[in-house]
């Protein structure tokens, strides 16, 4: 999916302040909770957790 069909499309900006919040939380929430394919289907912080534990051992 993209910015375009998942922000964009999807959301009515009532002002410049409220695109950029309502971008910046799309944003976070695509770069931090959602499971990435590069990752393995894992969100970045259980990759990092993962990897973390990788190390330790």
């Amino acid at each position: 999916m993209s910015l375009r069909d998942e922000c964009l499309n999807a959301n009515w900006f009532l002002s410049l302040a409220d695109a950029k919040s309502k971008i910046e939380t799309w944003r976070r929430q695509y770069n931090e909770s959602r499971p990435h394919t590069a990752l393995g289907w894992l969100t970045p912080q259980e990759f990092a957790l993962a990897a973390a534990q990788q190390a330790a051992e």
